[in-house]
């Protein structure tokens, strides 16, 4: 079957219905979803085996359609987890809790945590070792035309879904001449060893892991090459409904030192990222923001990240702005209210002027 062939400009709108404060779409590009491609202000994307166009608008997020599909909205609001969490009570909450948290959400409205697909998700960030979300980015998009199946072709660009797990067992040479150095090893030898394990189901086994605990699904997927603590963290939290998974990199670590006074006492005199330093750090957040503390975590993670200074200058602009118009009309308010004593004395006066008129025109 031939991949369709689409135009964007075509696209039939609809309405997702939720307010900037529980999502905006730059939660697509802070680091935990590397396949959406951005262009002309739509964010394009293989989801579920589909084309998947979104745009932003001021109040809501909107969602194209060639042709009606009622499971887009369905799949939308799981992938983004609208209707489970409500992300301006976890930021009021968060706020109370944490002044810094306070100050940096000021500029980061509507960032989530995705709930993606965990095997496309996990070889992704087994890609994410010593990288950054560029090149992340670019491997990933390699696997997919290389290996999985095109869905279509929008305005010229071919659009391709993740490639499922046999497609991937003995690629290790393909995977090195396509760039991805050691990582090419712990991507085929993980296909291989999930396919042995689980004949049956596959990279589907992997959906099992969120229905039990997080150290359980954390010590699973610890098994596979190329999974550490922190790979086992971000599929945990982006994928595994583990909420309190919190992935420590060398960015967590300068913010756990640089804007709380964590208890560290043995593990902080350390010029590495030592597995007793992760865990501790991890720890601290947990007990600092409690339940969805991965949530709280990951808008702490995007604060600190250079490609969202703008956005976050912005907001706070708009913010302040908005902040003096309000005061503005409060003085405008005070300005206008009218003076009981004031008026009384002008009723007063208007009337004395009238008496002295009447007597005026009745002497002449």
């Amino acid at each position: 079957m031939t991949p369709p062939i689409r135009a964007s400009s075509l696209l039939k709108w609809k309405d997702l219905n939720v307010s900037p404060n529980e999502l905006r779409l730059d939660t697509l590009r802070c680091g935990q979803s590397f396949r959406w491609k951005q262009n002309n202000g739509l964010w394009s994307c293989v989801l579920n085996g589909r084309l998947v166009v979104l745009k932003e608008t001021d109040t809501s997020v909107m969602y194209g359609e060639w042709e009606e599909d009622k499971t887009i909205e369905k799949d939308l609001r799981d992938y983004f987890q609208l209707d489970k969490v409500s992300l301006s009570e976890c930021y009021e909450r968060w706020s109370g809790i944490d002044p810094n948290f306070k100050v940096k959400a000021m500029g980061l409205k509507g960032i989530r945590i995705l709930r993606q697909d965990p095997w496309e998700n996990l070889v992704s960030f087994i890609c994410s070792s010593n990288n950054n979300i560029s090149r992340i980015s670019q491997m990933v998009n390699k696997l997919c035309v290389q290996f999985g199946p095109k869905v279509a072709t929008m305005d010229g660009e071919g659009f391709y879904a993740f490639p499922p797990l046999d497609k991937l067992i003995g690629t290790q040479d393909q995977l090195r001449e396509l760039g991805f150095g050691y990582r090419a090893r712990y991507i085929a030898q993980t296909a291989a060893q999930i396919a042995a394990e689980h004949p049956d189901q596959k990279e589907q086994w992997l959906h099992t892991l969120r229905n039990v605990s997080f150290d359980e699904a954390k010590t699973a997927l610890m098994r596979y090459p190329g999974v550490g603590p922190k790979v086992a963290d971000c599929v945990c939290l982006m994928s595994l409904d583990q909420h309190e998974a919190i992935p420590v990199d060398t960015h967590v670590w300068q913010i756990a030192m640089r804007d709380y006074r964590f208890n560290l006492t043995g593990v902080s005199k350390t010029k590495t990222l030592t597995p007793a330093l992760y865990k501790a750090i991890a720890t601290n957040f947990r007990d600092l923001f409690g339940s969805y503390s991965g949530w709280a975590h990951s808008v702490l993670f995007t604060a600190d990240l250079r490609s969202f200074d703008d956005r976050i200058i912005k907001e706070k602009k708009e913010k302040a702005v908005k902040k003096e118009a309000l005061i503005g009309e409060v003085v405008l308010k005070k300005l206008i209210v009218p003076d009981p004593v004031l008026d009384q004395d002008n009723e007063h006066d208007t009337h004395v002027r009238r008496s002295k008129r009447q007597r005026k025109n009745t002497i002449g």
